[in-house]
């Protein structure tokens, strides 16, 4: 049976999640890590072949307080893919290849677009924009003064 060991202190690597089950008779234990840094993610699989075994481990393990934090063993239930999962085409497309752009879009994209300008970078009317970064911090120092 294989066995759901959550909250597990960062500090326990996989020999430690094996450890923590010795006395059990442990088959596999899987320390969950992130691939990118290798650092665990706090939880890992025990995997234990009498089920009666495994039980016990359930009654035993849950809660047990590992280095102030209480442990959740549960007996692992299989993955559920996620809506936001890159792993492989999402349910509402069948194939894997990226959404084609819309043809109308491309043709206007040459078209003159009217200038956006907020509050925070509006020009008064009766002012020129400064051409340059030199004529925006002489501009500034006149302010100033």
């Amino acid at each position: 049976m294989k066995l759901y060991v959550g909250n597990l202190p960062w500090s326990i690597d996989q020999n430690g999640l094996k450890e923590l089950f010795s006395k059990f008779t442990v088959e596999e234990a899987v320390l969950i890590t992130d691939k990118y840094s290798g650092r665990s993610k706090g939880f890992g699989f025990i995997t234990i072949a009498d089920d009666e075994e495994a039980k016990t481990a359930v009654s035993e393990m849950h809660e047990k307080d590992i280095e102030g934090r209480p442990l959740t063993v549960s007996e692992a239930r299989p993955m559920v893919q996620r809506d936001n999962s890159s792993q492989g085409p999402s349910n509402d497309s069948e194939s894997g290849e990226a959404p084609m752009a819309d043809p109308s879009a491309i043709e206007n994209a040459g078209e003159e677009s009217p200038e956006i300008v907020d509050e925070n970078t509006a020009v008064e009317e009766d002012e020129e924009a400064p051409e340059t970064v030199g004529d925006a911090v002489g501009d500034a120092v006149e302010d100033a003064e």
